[in-house]
């Protein structure tokens, strides 16, 4: 028990130091670390010793996967990719259905991008095409949101489930076969929040000039070209997912050991970087130095990983101190094994704003527990991954920096954006929690 609640004391440090004092996540993970394992009678070698471990562990395991990730995202958006997305997808749903085209293209430009990010990128030609179709700015803007916070939190390999499955040991084959299914289904309900409620609230409105989407759709690189980036190095990981299944489908030939290598994550979105780098009209060498779109990039993912390794190292004190037998099987019988992870989730992202850090540090926190709350397959490592992303969508509010972003680049009020992204991230988050649990029913 005391365990337990030195856990819970844990997490309010985390979140009073990040909410009230401001410090660094990193910071506030090791210090974290240290509270709880020091009271918890580690000695301060053992301390030291995991956090180091976990810390080394996490970081060499997914840091290349996240800079890679960030690189592709930035030449994205720079080049015009995410633009030239977005009109793609305007022109296949048609102009009466732009809530569901943004909220598509959201959900594919995601992946790679941050939906802070995204949805700055994609607010202005989101604007300019609900005046110009004559639908509700608010439907839109909603649906653009949920869209991006879909993937955000559920698909690698957006860096906070890499990260989340990084701790936990899941395969990120998986995560994304498990987490594609999850974020449509949460999209989907998100579609339909944004369609018989968002539309029915009034927002501010934006009369940009027609020529803005009439330009944006014959600028940057085509929409294949555009999407071969993404999703070239998410088949290529599922295929090394599937050519490691026991029943061998692929054989054991050139064939399967090609597929292995390639999938392997590092490796298939390092291709996804070379294919970025011809999303530009001229690339450039400015474009690969430190103050040009590579050195962007990777100091975007620095901030990341550093938290990342942290949490990797906070787990490895938690798993140091035997904490998982303490929970027993009561906490399972309460919670049910895979919903666990999706409140502890959803208590951080609530309470501290950032959906990264919640993931992060909820991965953590569950990683020792998995074998006790009966999770430590590898379907259900994955899955454990993608309900830590669909509590990391419970809720966005205030303390949320993407809330801001909605409100501010929709023309929201503060009671508006209550009304429409907190709400609709509840109502998001709720259904990927159940569709998770429905799943486990059947591969658990």
């Amino acid at each position: 028990m005391w365990s337990i609640l030195l856990l819970a004391a844990s997490i309010a440090l985390i979140v009073l130091v990040t909410t009230r004092l401001r410090l660094h996540p990193f910071v506030a993970l090791l210090l974290a670390a240290f509270f709880f394992g020091t009271l918890d009678g580690l000695r301060p070698g053992e301390i030291i010793a995991a956090i180091n471990a976990g810390f080394g562990d996490t970081v060499g395991a997914i840091g290349i996967v996240i800079i890679a990730g960030s690189i592709i995202g930035t030449f994205l958006n720079h080049s015009g990719a995410a633009m030239r997305l977005a009109s793609g997808f305007v022109q296949l749903a048609g102009r009466r259905r732009v809530p569901v085209a943004m909220g598509a293209v959201g959900y594919v430009v995601s992946m790679p991008v941050f939906c802070d990010s995204g949805f700055v990128l994609l607010s202005s030609i989101n604007r300019a095409l609900a005046a110009r179709a004559g639908v509700s700015l608010a439907a839109c803007a909603v649906a653009l949101s949920l869209g991006l916070y879909a993937t955000h939190t559920m698909v690698p390999p957006t860096p906070g489930p890499v990260a989340a499955a990084g701790i936990i040991g899941a395969d990120l084959g998986i995560v994304i076969g498990i987490g594609a299914i999850v974020s449509l289904v949460s999209l989907s309900a998100g579609l339909v929040f944004a369609y018989r409620y968002a539309a029915r609230v009034e927002i501010g409105s934006d009369t940009q000039a027609e020529e803005f989407v009439e330009q944006s759709d014959d600028t940057g690189p085509s929409v294949p070209r555009s999407l071969l980036p993404i999703v070239l190095p998410m088949l290529l990981i599922v295929g090394r997912t599937i050519a490691d299944v026991p029943s061998a489908p692929f054989g054991d030939g050139m064939l399967a050991t090609s597929l292995k290598f390639l999938g392997e994550p590092a490796i298939a979105l390092s291709i996804g970087v070379v294919l970025a780098l011809t999303l530009p009209a001229r690339l450039e060498l400015r474009m690969l130095s430190t103050s040009g779109w590579f050195g962007e990039a990777i100091k975007s993912a620095a901030t990341i990983i550093v938290i990342t390794g942290a949490g990797g190292g906070f787990g490895r004190v938690l798993q140091a101190s035997g904490i998982a037998t303490d929970l027993g099987t009561e906490t399972v019988a309460r919670f049910g094994g895979i919903l666990l992870p999706f409140l502890v989730a959803a208590a951080i992202k609530t309470a501290q704003g950032s959906s990264t850090v919640a993931m992060i540090t909820t991965a953590g926190i569950v990683a020792p527990m998995l074998g006790t709350l009966g999770l430590d397959s590898e379907v259900a490592r994955a899955m454990a991954v993608v309900a830590i992303g669909a509590g990391s969508m419970v809720v966005s509010h205030a303390n949320d920096s993407y809330f801001w972003v909605v409100t501010q680049f929709s023309g929201m009020t503060v009671n508006q954006g209550y009304r429409l992204q907190t709400l609709g991230t509840l109502v998001q988050g709720l259904t990927a929690a159940a569709a998770v649990w429905v799943m486990s029913l059947f591969l658990l």
